[in-house]
């Protein structure tokens, strides 16, 4: 992919891995808009010279108004990516989690598809364009502790699947990005082997500029997610990871 000279809407590009993707692109010599709910982040954002649009992912009214002013500013636009996520944490013995697994489930993979609803007919008219979903190495391998994040994300895997056999032919392509645990919002802390940002980012950008670009991109800090039913690790991956149910409010290790 030539990174160089693309026009690029990061939709959830208001923070974190998005945000710093953004810039990515911007800094390579492309044109990038970013939405998102944040007025704040927007505010910030179209300081630095984006174009930002309010996109609120749960809302088809808001994926519909924000898809008509970006391609009424951005008639070229020929790359859509679709970051907005939220992660979770549920204890699946207590009832109370439907509320946050819904959410999950409504930002996390039916927002990727209204996206993707939104922008479909005009990137095959053009013939020519690319969507970039965002997934998880916890589609691959499971945290426990946030069930419906893995579910959402290994839906979104599935989903970015079939896009890309129903617009074969189109010239519209499909590229997945499967991130690890990055250092975004404080992770950091949280998670002492989260990938630093910068590094991520700059791995996933060498990675998308290859040709032909790779239908999923995967970093190095993600294998061991990815192919761990291949290499046989998966049940003792999963065992490990279930340690951290500990952090759910009222279980033990």
């Amino acid at each position: 992919m030539d990174l160089s000279n693309r026009t690029v809407l990061v939709v959830g590009g208001t923070s974190g891995i998005g945000r710093e993707l953004a810039r990515r692109f911007a800094a390579a010599g492309s044109t990038v808009a970013v939405g998102g709910r944040s007025p704040q982040a927007l505010a910030e954002l179209a300081e630095e010279g984006f174009a930002a649009f309010s996109i609120d992912v749960t809302d088809s009214v808001s994926v519909a108004s924000g898809r008509d002013a970006v391609l009424a500013r951005y008639p070229d636009l020929d790359t859509v990516v679709t970051m907005s996520g939220v992660m979770l944490l549920e204890d699946l013995r207590e009832p109370a989690h439907f509320e946050a697994a819904a959410a999950t489930i409504d930002t996390n993979l039916l927002g990727t598809i209204r996206v993707i609803d939104a922008f479909t007919p005009h990137l095959v008219r053009r013939g020519a364009g690319t969507f970039l979903t965002v997934t998880s190495g916890i589609a691959f391998l499971p945290f426990p502790p946030m069930p419906s994040y893995a579910a959402s994300k290994a839906g979104v895997h599935a989903y970015s699947e079939a896009l890309r056999a129903q617009l074969a032919g189109t010239g519209v392509g499909v590229v997945e990005l499967v991130p690890p645990a990055v250092a975004t919002a404080g992770q950091e802390k949280v998670n002492p082997h989260a990938l630093p940002l910068d590094d991520f980012a700059t791995e996933v950008m060498h990675l998308l500029s290859q040709d032909p670009t790779p239908r999923e991109i995967l970093v190095k800090g993600v294998l061991m997610h990815r192919w761990a039913e291949r290499e046989g690790t998966y049940d003792d991956l999963v065992a490990q990871r279930s340690r951290a149910l500990a952090m759910l409010p009222g279980r033990h290790a």
